[in-house]
């Protein structure tokens, strides 16, 4: 089994990190509980060793010890904001700044201290960095508040870890072909047609992939969002030039997640330069591209997981969805309300339902990097089903 890390930091929530502790030692994973001071304040550091079966001293240099999984549980609001600018004057965040293997942390705080600004930046700052979330849960707190701040059930973050752990290699030698960002068509030579997808749902895959194992190729499209270091990086700024790049990808592949908004129509007439600005009105042809996912279905899958992604509004979306998902041949399909101010486009979260042909689920509203990790638990899935 894992060899798991569990930091825990001052908050009331202290006392539920001694079960989960408890819950690790009993699924067979060796653990090291490390207690910020604060946290000692709450419980003392006996009842954790007595829990996970270790005694004082035992580690000389614990921050330093190789571990499968770092879990910070509870995670103050302070300790995130630690975390993030990489401080390191604890044991928990000395562990967390040499610690090279997965992460998961449970933010727990005031609902108020958890929706500040510079908390959530702190949070985007760490999700950039592949560190994964377990809430906080919405509940009463406390100090006698209601809001979203809860620490996760011990329950759910053992669920996690066991996701997480499971998944580094459920992907290992598989290669992942992912679709990110928005096509651009040009009108002229400065001017376009294109759209609002920022690509950061594509590179949530794709970093997803590849921390499960996966031999990931990016087709980005105008990315507004860094791509992850780990993945081949290929450009594909036109719909002409991701059709192309697909359909040479994609035999290869054993997953295709094809999360790229593809423009739908492109100007039948593009200048070479730049058309001045005379006061005339422009009127502009355009032609349809070609349909990617369609022109996907027609080569022989041999036994490829493909997973498609529909953008709807307004009432029938998951109905259009269904359909496409029979037109296409796609083994799953990622449906979210773009007409949302909240979720979608230029937003880092996303509520999304998943499509495939046998069940349906409902992911409910988080960051991209969590969506993505649901997707690839229902793609792996899917994968795993198929190739035994």
């Amino acid at each position: 089994m894992a060899r798991v890390l569990v930091g825990v930091t001052g908050g009331i929530a202290a006392y539920k990190a001694c079960e989960l502790v408890r819950l690790l030692v009993r699924a067979g994973h060796e653990v090291v509980p490390l207690l910020t001071p604060g946290a000692e304040r709450f419980v003392a550091a006996e009842t954790f060793r007595a829990l996970a079966r270790s005694r004082a001293g035992a580690e000389p240099f614990p921050h330093l010890e190789r571990a499968d999984l770092l879990v910070v549980a509870p995670c103050s609001a302070n300790t995130l904001a630690k975390l993030a600018a990489g401080l390191a004057d604890n044991l928990v965040t000395e562990t967390a700044l040499a610690h090279a293997g997965l992460t998961l942390v449970a933010p727990t705080m005031n609902p108020r201290m958890w929706a500040h600004p510079a908390t959530q930046a702190n949070a985007r700052v760490l999700r950039e960095r592949g560190v994964e979330f377990a809430g906080p849960e919405e509940g009463d707190t406390a100090e006698g508040e209601r809001g979203v701040g809860r620490m996760a059930e011990p329950e759910e973050l053992l669920r996690r870890c066991a996701l997480l752990l499971e998944g580094r290699t459920r992907l290992s030698g598989r290669r992942v072909l992912v679709t990110a960002g928005g096509t651009r068509e040009p009108l002229d030579a400065v001017r376009f047609v294109g759209n609002r997808s920022s690509g950061r749902m594509g590179v949530a895959l794709a970093a997803e992939a590849a921390r499960r194992g996966g031999r990931v190729t990016l087709l980005a499209a105008n990315l507004q969002v860094p791509a992850p270091a780990d993945v081949e990086l290929v450009e594909t700024p036109t719909a002409a030039d991701l059709e192309r790049e697909t359909l040479a990808h994609a035999p290869a592949a054993d997953l295709v997640l094809m999360a790229a908004a593809v423009a739908d129509y492109r100007p039948a007439h593009a200048r070479s330069d730049k058309r001045p600005k005379d006061g005339a009105a422009w009127t502009v042809e355009l032609e349809p591209t070609t349909d990617v996912l369609r022109a996907l279905a027609e080569q022989p899958a041999d036994g490829r997981v493909t997973v498609g992604f529909a953008a709807e509004t307004g009432p029938g979306g998951a109905a259009r969805a269904r359909e496409k998902l029979e037109q296409k041949a796609l083994d799953l399909i990622v449906v979210n309300d773009v007409s949302r101010a909240d979720v979608g486009f230029d937003s880092p979260e996303n509520e999304v339902v998943l499509i495939g042909r046998d069940r349906e689920r409902a992911v409910a509203r988080a960051p991209k990097e969590q969506i993505a990790a649901a997707v690839l638990d229902e793609a792996v899935r899917l994968l795993e089903e198929r190739r035994g």
